[in-house]
């Protein structure tokens, strides 16, 4: 860990509220979930059991939490109100950890664990465990006789995922070190039972990663064996114009009941996307390109550039247009490639270096124009605008490839089944 990041103790984030960025109040901390992983590496926190005013408890990923600092817990104000199902691959920092007796690796004497700390990775919105806080000698942790000590969690025995046996579990932890592509491929040559097993492990933003990159077939198999809840959670973690495929593929009572069930929001950027060809601008973009008004700075790009989740064809340019600032935006100017950010002043305007040069394509352009377009520019990535000039997406390269290669090429097997899931 590099030095300056910060460390808290989950003792005390016990009970703490939960405020969104307006200040009002979510809820209160009741525990925190884990994710053992495989290969000597520290537990992942994947998020907070919060308990909201009607005592539902919900999950809040780690990637929702903007600080955890005073006494609280500040969220991104985006709170899935679906009650908090533990799943196997999890494990409960408070409920599991505190208070259980272990033993110290090096030299196996049993110890108590009175405490867990946890720390942010540097540059980075991950989470994980870094320390035991533990008391030597036998009793429980109210026991105040006994040396206590902080150690580094690989000191502490019993938290391996090794030691806690096969399956599913240890196929998810597996799977984390590899590129959401390569999860797919794995999946896609598993038993239906394993693979729907290791679809019920994964969290939602994983597995909605995932499910961008498998076979339509698999998608609809794989979405059609999960409670219909969690299926509107994934989807609205999904890419909207890969969320918009796969509904596609469901009978419309399916599509419809799924729709309900996702946030407004979400539901209508894929409902805008469905209403367009499948080949053609419309039916190809994206509806969360990089957007930022004509007052923004060439620093305030950059910084959306450097995003994490982004795909690189997404962080490779940005869109300038009039407010509203989602689309549909207002009034399209132009775009600026990053690599033109790279050569001005941070305080410069992006509307002092807006490229308005290349004519935008309207949603109705066909796979062939959009790919001749992509190929003639040397561009990754292409705005879609309607009549009245606002921006409605962006078509990236990727998602013209995705329809110019053959229909069975996602099940191309690029590392082995053997190399990456050691057999079913």
């Amino acid at each position: 860990m590099a030095a300056g990041t910060p460390r808290v103790f989950v003792s005390h984030l016990s009970g703490v509220p939960v405020f969104d960025p307006n200040g009002d109040q979510v809820g209160r901390v009741r525990d925190l979930v884990a994710m053992l992983r495989v290969g000597g590496r520290p537990p992942r926190l994947l998020g907070m059991v919060v308990e909201v005013v009607s005592r539902r408890r919900i999950f809040l990923p780690m990637t929702r939490v903007t600080g955890v600092e005073s006494g609280q817990v500040i969220t991104t104000g985006v709170v899935n109100m679906r009650r908090f199902e533990q799943r196997p691959t999890e494990r409960l920092v408070l409920g599991e950890f505190l208070d259980r007796r272990v033993r110290l690796v090096e030299t196996d004497e049993e110890v108590t664990v009175l405490d867990v700390a946890i720390q942010q990775l540097p540059a980075r919105r991950d989470w994980e465990i870094d320390k035991f806080f533990v008391r030597k000698g036998r009793g429980g942790a109210l026991r105040r006789k006994g040396e206590t000590l902080t150690v580094e969690w690989s000191a502490v025995g019993g938290f391996s995922l090794e030691e806690h046996g096969q399956g599913a579990e240890s196929l998810v932890a597996t799977f984390e070190r590899l590129r959401p592509t390569d999860v797919a491929n794995a999946l896609h040559h598993l038993t239906p039972k394993r693979r729907a097993e290791v679809a019920a492990a994964l969290d939602d933003d994983r597995l909605a990663d995932v499910l961008e990159e498998l076979p339509g077939d698999d998608q609809v198999e794989i979405l059609g064996k999960l409670e219909e809840d969690r299926a509107a959670d994934v989807l609205e973690a999904m890419d909207p114009d890969d969320a918009a495929d796969l509904l596609s593929e469901l009978p419309e009572a399916d599509k419809e009941r799924l729709l309900a069930l996702m946030r407004p929001d979400d539901a209508a950027d894929v409902r805008r996307l469905l209403s367009y060809e499948e080949r053609t601008a419309g039916g190809l973009m994206t509806t969360e390109p990089i957007i930022l008004r004509p007052d923004a700075t060439v620093a305030d790009a950059l910084a959306r550039v450097r995003q994490q989740d982004l795909s690189p064809a997404l962080a490779a340019q940005v869109y300038v247009c009039r407010s509203p600032d989602e689309t549909p935006t207002g009034r399209y100017l132009g775009t600026v490639h990053f690599q033109r950010l790279l050569r001005d002043p941070p305080y410069t305007l992006v509307s002092s270096i807006v490229d308005s040069d290349l004519v935008p394509l309207s949603p109705e352009t066909p796979l062939t124009a959009v790919t001749s377009y992509l190929a003639a520019y040397n561009m990754v990535s292409v705005p879609v605008v309607d009549e009245s000039g606002s921006l409605l997406g962006a078509v990236t390269v990727d998602d013209v490839l995705d329809h110019l290669l053959p229909e069975d090429w996602r099940e191309t097997d690029f590392l082995g089944e053997e190399e990456i899931t050691g057999g079913r």
